[in-house]
């Protein structure tokens, strides 16, 4: 069921700062713009990197999931770990089947793909996210080559079909 590891999710209280952190200290180089997604409460932007990306997330709203993180972590911190899956359907289904906490239904996640939660009580202590793999292809960030990534700026009809069949399952 697992595939391979995607992203690393990082809740901040401030993408710019640590867009600085990563390209000041770090020397990072390549990064996505921030972009809201109000749907899920959080303002993302990635840090790529050769082998993965690093998913930043700062709190969107006063409904925001990410101000209990926060108000825990004041800082910010490792929020979630995100693992690819063919299926997320099938992942879900096997996970509940062996007695896991997935949280929510599947819904669409930063790279335009449907992604689910499973309870970090099942988890040895994190939060994990699984996603479907993303069928896109992006070769513009340095290090990259042909790997399966899949970037922000996805044709939003696109999006509303895929939230619209994940709703229908």
């Amino acid at each position: 069921m697992i595939g391979k590891l995607n992203h690393v999710g990082v809740a901040t209280p401030s993408i710019d700062e640590s867009l600085k952190m990563y390209r000041d200290l770090l020397g990072a180089t390549s990064f996505t713009e921030k972009w809201a997604m109000p749907e899920q409460g959080v303002w993302v932007c990635f840090v790529n990197l050769p082998n993965s990306q690093i998913e930043l997330i700062e709190p969107y709203g006063e409904k925001s999931p990410i101000h209990g993180f926060l108000a825990k972590n004041p800082k910010g911190g490792q929020h979630h770990i995100c693992f690819e899956v063919e299926n997320i359907y099938e992942a879900r289904d096997a996970l509940v089947a062996k007695g896991a906490t997935v949280l929510g239904e599947p819904r669409i996640g930063a790279h335009g793909t449907l992604i689910i939660f499973v309870h970090p009580k099942d988890m040895g202590g994190m939060l994990v996210e699984l996603m479907e793999t993303p069928r896109r292809r992006i070769t513009d960030g340095p290090g990259y080559g042909d790997r399966d990534l899949s970037d922000h700026l996805v044709d939003r009809s696109v999006l509303r079909a895929a939230a619209g069949r994940a709703q229908l399952s």
